[in-house]
């Protein structure tokens, strides 16, 4: 993006979860003052100035961010959207945040429809909230202008921060995994099953099974795969875990072999010292249950 942006406008009055974080974004991103009132004809027309959630357009090549003019038969969506579109985002939030999609029937289509969507009752909708959200929100609303060196700016700026940081940096972990990754059928016949293995990498990951699930899921291969080989970041061997806790697979069944040296009592995950392929397919193996 070339745009030399130089302030936000978005409505004044009660704030919502979408203009917010829209600004959170945006203050990440160019670090600008927000004006907090109705935009005028001319911020319409300025790009360099980007308008949100208000002003009845939608324009990103103008920063003009509105989602209210779309028809009533349009699919959900928000200002926080039209942002994440505009800075490439807004196909891995989708992905990523399971939150996004909520948030964009919550604005577009209110808490009632938003609960039937989901299948709850209207009272659950309200149970979701926490004073975070309560106290940020009016305090947001309560301001006419916000500025770099102003608390609510600066927390504003950490919010968009990592909300950038995590959809990023996922992204890149799960395209490192791919690299890297393979699919491996362990045994033969009726027994068999599908896991994951991430070889050992240099240099390695702080969290070596973080975007694991993620990159099995955008695979397509959620219904097949059952369990997770990967690199153990306390030693020099490997994790072995289920995949969406799939109970086929019990790792109590080889807590007493001698190259394990911690199964989880619940059965969810062990950890060996062992760095051999085809000994951690046989230690898989003798997890996995008897019949399919």
């Amino acid at each position: 993006m070339t745009i030399a942006m130089k302030a936000i406008v978005t409505h004044p009055g009660s704030a919502h979860k979408d203009d917010f974080l829209a600004c959170c974004l945006l203050i990440h991103q160019f670090q600008v003052p927000v004006f907090r009132r109705e935009p005028t004809e001319h911020d319409l027309s300025d790009p360099s100035i980007a308008v949100v959630d208000v002003g009845g357009v939608h324009a990103p090549e103008q920063l003009n961010f509105d989602h209210h003019q779309f028809p009533p038969e349009h699919d959900p969506i928000c200002a926080l959207s039209l942002v994440l579109k505009y800075l490439g985002l807004y196909t891995d939030a989708r992905q990523f945040c399971e939150w996004l999609e909520v948030a964009e029937w919550f604005d577009a289509r209110g808490p009632f429809e938003t609960a039937k969507w989901l299948g709850v009752d209207r009272e659950v909708m309200g149970a979701l909230h926490s004073p975070v959200d309560i106290t940020l929100l009016r305090r947001f609303a309560q301001r006419s202008e916000l500025r770099e060196g102003d608390p609510i700016y600066e927390v504003m700026r950490f919010v968009g921060e990592d909300l950038v940081g995590f959809i990023r940096g996922l992204r890149e972990r799960i395209d490192m995994i791919g690299r890297h990754a393979s699919f491996e059928l362990i045994g033969e016949g009726i027994r068999a099953f599908e896991i994951v293995f991430l070889p050992r990498t240099q240099p390695m990951p702080e969290d070596p099974s973080s975007g694991l699930p993620r990159f099995i899921e955008e695979q397509g291969r959620s219904d097949s795969v059952i369990g997770m080989i990967y690199p153990d970041r306390r030693g020099r061997g490997y994790g072995l875990s289920r995949f969406r806790d799939n109970t086929r697979l019990d790792f109590t069944r080889i807590a007493d072999e001698p190259d394990v040296h911690f199964a989880h009592a619940r059965g969810f995950v062990a950890k060996t010292g062992s760095t051999d392929p085809k000994r951690l397919a046989e230690l898989m193996w003798q997890a996995g249950d008897d019949i399919a």
